[in-house]
């Protein structure tokens, strides 16, 4: 019998986390982008300061109190508009110059509809820390308005005693900035900076390029280790453009800037990928999706581009029958590569597994899961999308696994399983 806590803890879709995203009067403009900005700014400039007065302390009066530094968000927006229609500032008042701005803003929840699908690693700070104790740091898949996902965080403690808890979020959340204008961003490689004010638990992160533009789907985080000993944090995620997919990384080594690097190759037009926190005999290494229904190995000298790959597990078990996945980055544990795996069985219905492969031939598989150690069940079978359980990385702390995990595309939860017990299944 595997022995599995779960915790009361449930983190659930907040309407109420906000943020101030740029307004594109492009996207509803057919084109015009130009002559709807232009007449737009121009009804600001010509109304007499008193109006503008006026008119932009009814947008504070609504607005100030929900974000961080409004006003300052309003002057950064103002100036990307001055920048694409050429105007000059020192003759417009700081008023029009802020109603300018708020009218080429709006606001965005980025969690109503759901928070699903988590990856966990060691928070990078673990000062202070008693014995037994460890500092996590999440990622989690926000879901707002027309189904677009973005990735946000939260910092916690876990215990070995199968103890949480979060740290609070704070009362406004911001958006990491490109320090460019997000209309004029290339495709390939872009830097996002979270705010300097900010902590990450409320700091989330929005598509940006075109290849991102409807989703920033299931990051699977992994503390990276480096031949030369120095550290980084990579996460895999889907880009999503509401027609096509492409994988890319998050890279990160400060939680303070991230480069979001689209990937190359064959392997990269597909999703679920999870790299391995260290590279093996000379070569970086991949958990992918090839087929959509079995897991492939990939090797590479680059972290950037993944070509081919071989099959690793296939559905073997009726509860994986119709497909698997990884869920997230192997696990270094002394007696192999833990892996987390879901399969899909019957209605639907996905559960999560395991198996284990050798350290230094991941290629070999040591052990597997006959049955699930986490499916859908009771009230965790309803939601957006029922009779699913998701995870996109978990953490060994101990002799133990702390696993955060979707339920229905709808909510968080989470559990500790003895390593030792989970082994003992295989």
């Amino acid at each position: 019998m595997l022995d599995l806590f779960t915790h009361s803890l449930r983190l659930k879709a907040d309407p109420s986390r906000v943020v101030v995203r740029p307004f594109h009067i492009g996207w509803q403009a057919n084109g015009k982008a130009g002559s709807r900005t232009e007449r737009l700014v121009k009804e600001v400039l010509d109304m007499s300061p008193g109006e503008a007065r006026a008119q932009l302390e009814i947008v504070l009066k609504d607005f100030e109190a929900r974000h961080w530094q409004t006003r300052r968000v309003f002057m950064t927006r103002y100036d990307e508009i001055e920048a694409q229609l050429g105007l000059d500032g020192s003759q417009i008042g700081d008023e029009k110059r802020q109603l300018i701005g708020a009218y080429f803003c709006h606001e965005y929840s980025y969690a109503a509809a759901a928070l699903m699908n988590p990856s966990a690693v060691p928070h990078y700070d673990q000062s202070g820390m008693p014995k037994g104790s460890l500092r996590i740091l999440m990622s989690l898949r926000a879901v707002g308005e027309g189904h677009i996902s973005s990735v946000a965080f939260r910092e916690g403690i876990i215990t070995d005693k199968n103890q949480m808890k979060l740290a609070p979020e704070p009362p406004f959340a911001t958006s990491a900035d490109a320090h460019e204008d997000e209309e004029h961003i290339p495709e390939g490689p872009v830097t996002v900076y979270r705010h300097r004010d900010s902590t990450l638990s409320g700091t989330v992160i929005f598509p940006i390029t075109a290849a991102q533009s409807n989703g920033l789907e299931d990051l699977r985080i992994c503390h990276f280790r480096h031949d030369d000993g120095t550290e980084e944090w990579i996460g895999t995620y889907t880009a999503y453009n509401g027609s096509r997919i492409q994988s890319e990384l998050l890279r990160t080594r400060d939680w303070r800037s991230f480069d979001l690097v689209p990937m190359t190759g064959a392997a990269a037009r597909n999703k679920g990928m999870a790299l391995f926190p260290r590279k093996i005999g000379g070569k970086y290494m991949m958990l992918g999706r090839q087929d959509g229904e079995n897991i492939f190995l990939h090797t590479s000298d680059t972290v950037t581009h993944w070509e081919g790959g071989e099959t690793l597990l296939t559905p073997l078990y009726p509860w994986e029958l119709v497909q698997m996945g990884n869920c997230g980055p192997p696990i270094e544990t002394a007696k192999g590569w833990l892996v987390l795996t879901h399969g899909v069985g019957a209605m639907r219905k996905y559960s999560i597994g395991a198996a284990l492969l050798d350290l230094d031939d991941p290629s070999k598989v040591i052990g597997r899961t006959r049955e699930p150690i986490l499916a859908a069940a009771d009230q965790d079978r309803e939601g957006y999308v029922p009779n699913v359980v998701y995870t996109c990385g978990a953490i060994k702390h101990g002799d133990k696994l702390f696993i955060p995990y979707g339920v229905a595309d709808s909510s968080v939860a989470f559990a500790f399983v003895p390593i030792s017990s989970l082994l003992a299944q295989m």
